[in-house]
């Protein structure tokens, strides 16, 4: 063998160990995210390397954010809570509406024309945040969903909501529309981006929208992804990197989106999945990197909340009284929750009787249900069910009490049908 290819040979080989040895080290540890790559108008901002949790993870940490939430998302059941109805700025959570509403109004293999309004100048606010779009550039719907929802790219979610609309201030009114469907009351979006501080949400309607941004296997993907390659429109491609670093630090992460601005302070919407369970944490206006806080939600929601089914279909719960009688009742479906590991002692339930429920009911009418709980959180709520009608109550009392009573009962129930 001659020298050249002795050394070339040496070469070889010596990187191969390094390859093996680099592998093997991070088979056992979460992969550190590398540096972040730096955006056409800005500098890189370094990515946290660790996550500082609280050893005891079955029970509930301490979360410095202003306002947190752990919840089930298959079900809504939530875990943990803290201030989760007051309204604050998200910052570019925002983009998961965004997002949401640029899947249902354009194909995702379309290609958007980008309008010189979805440019930022490079000293324009927003602008260290951006893919670096030119006016006329051709680009993809999917490229640009990955841009928006993986480096926040500002530029890209203007891009998309002209794109869908006609103009920002039109998507915007469609943003609106869509959480007034999607039941959140507490939640008002003023741009596609999030930069303005003058939309807000609260983590209770940031599950709602979670739930169904998490529902599109397509932006499911999306948010999952940690790095990505968008062509430009001359020179290399840009590469875009997940800000959601839990990708790297947190075993079982697997999305959602990350977000920060002056008046919103840091905030991160958080799924992860752990032995067929999934769990997502919300943190918001977190004074530093809410990576932790949300960490901890999480863990805590893996190792201190198990399955259980609570009741099932058929099993007697007692009677109840409704509006002229007594009846027995029965739960109407199976109720399976999760539910803390521990404080056993600490679990409740009771009934809720229906108002509207009156003697005789039908079999199988629905008079009440039956409300479980742990401690402050509900852990879930079946309907109460009648499996037979009993015999009639025995009218007790002189002729014209009972003639007064039959008479009251006509009129209410002529007053609730004209009222239905």
């Amino acid at each position: 063998m001659t020298p050249l290819r002795l050394r070339v040979a040496a070469v070889a080989s010596a990187l191969l160990v390094v390859a093996v040895a680099i592998n093997a080290g991070a088979a056992g540890r979460p992969a550190t995210p590398p540096p972040t790559p730096v955006p056409p108008h800005g500098s890189p901002s370094p990515f946290p390397t660790r996550l500082a949790t609280p050893a005891d993870t079955d029970v509930p940490p301490t979360i410095a954010a202003g306002a947190a939430l752990l919840a089930d998302p298959a079900t809504g059941q939530i875990l943990f809570a803290k201030d989760p109805r007051t309204r604050r700025p998200i910052a570019s959570i925002t983009k998961l509406m965004t997002a949401l509403l640029a899947r249902r109004d354009l194909p995702l293999h379309g290609t958007v024309t980008v309008d010189a309004d979805a440019v930022f100048d490079r000293h324009a606010f927003g602008a260290t945040t951006v893919l670096g779009l030119a006016a006329g550039e051709r680009i993809s719907v999917e490229n640009l969903l990955y841009g928006m929802l993986l480096g926040s790219a500002n530029d890209a979610a203007v891009a998309l909501a002209i794109a869908a609309a006609g103009s920002e201030a039109a998507f915007v009114r469609e943003m609106n529309a869509a959480a007034h469907r999607l039941g959140m009351t507490e939640t008002h979006f003023a741009s596609a981006s999030g930069l303005d501080d003058d939309g807000y949400s609260s983590p209770r309607d940031l599950l709602r929208l979670t739930r169904a941004v998490d529902a599109d296997p397509v932006l499911r993907a999306i948010t999952a992804t940690k790095v990505r390659r968008i062509p430009a429109p001359k020179g290399p491609a840009r590469v875009i990197q997940n800000r959601n670093v839990l990708l790297w630090l947190y075993a079982g992460a697997v999305g959602t989106k990350t977000g920060t601005t002056a008046g919103a302070g840091a905030c991160v919407v958080a799924t992860a999945r752990r032995d067929g369970r999934e769990l997502v944490a919300i943190v918001l206006h977190a004074a530093r990197e809410p990576f932790s806080d949300a960490a901890a939600l999480l863990n805590y929601g893996f190792d201190g909340w198990r399955k259980d089914t609570l009741v099932h279909a058929g099993d007697p719960a007692g009677a109840v009284h409704i509006r002229g009688g007594t009846v027995p009742v029965a739960a109407g479906s199976d109720l399976t929750a999760l539910v803390p590991v521990r404080d056993d002692d600490d679990r409740s339930q009771h009934v809720v009787v229906d108002p509207r429920a009156a003697y005789p009911p039908a079999r199988d009418e629905r008079v009440a249900s039956l409300v479980f709980g742990a401690g402050s959180s509900v852990l879930g709520t079946v309907p109460l069910v009648v499996p037979e009608v009993p015999p009639p109550p025995t009218a007790e009392g002189p002729w014209w009490v009972r003639t007064a009573d039959a008479v009251a009962g006509a009129l209410a129930d002529a007053v609730r049908a004209v009222a239905a």
